[in-house]
């Protein structure tokens, strides 16, 4: 399975969401970290990844195939995460086929309604609790 892990800033989400997914699935996942810069691509590289690289198309080359997109809300949101993101990688990530697991940051102006100050473990043990679920799905176990 091809989990694609998007973060950007200094890659602390990125970096924990990995830690944890590698932690919990190691050799039953591969994943490819995608930094919006290099500080969060070091990061999450750091955390364990298998593959990394940084910007735009990497980006948009990775979630083509990916099972599973991972990363704040804000990876949907053109010029989000203070200008990262641009239209064309969120309209990558929105046009992927892939099962997009987003994680509700409330930042860069964007606030999600009804999402409470969760801290960013509960959320990453939200994210073990949809990967379980999608490591049932037979048509994602063989990527």
């Amino acid at each position: 399975m091809k989990v694609v892990v998007i973060d950007g800033q200094g890659g602390g989400l990125g970096k924990q969401v990995i830690s944890a997914l590698k932690g919990k699935y190691n050799d039953a996942i591969s994943v490819v970290a995608i930094g919006t810069n290099a500080v969060a691509t070091q990061a999450m590289l750091k955390a364990g990844a298998d593959i990394s690289a940084t910007g735009e198309n990497p980006l948009k080359v990775n979630v083509k195939d990916a099972d599973v997109i991972i990363g704040p809300v804000g990876i949907v949101i053109a010029n989000s995460l203070f200008g990262e993101v641009t239209p064309k990688m969120a309209k990558a990530v929105g046009k992927s086929r892939a099962k997009r697991l987003l994680i509700p940051v409330n930042l860069c102006s964007n606030i999600v309604i009804g999402v409470n100050n969760t801290s960013i473990a509960t959320m990453v043990n939200g994210v073990l609790f949809e990967m379980d679920k999608l490591m049932q799905l037979p048509h994602l176990q063989e990527g």
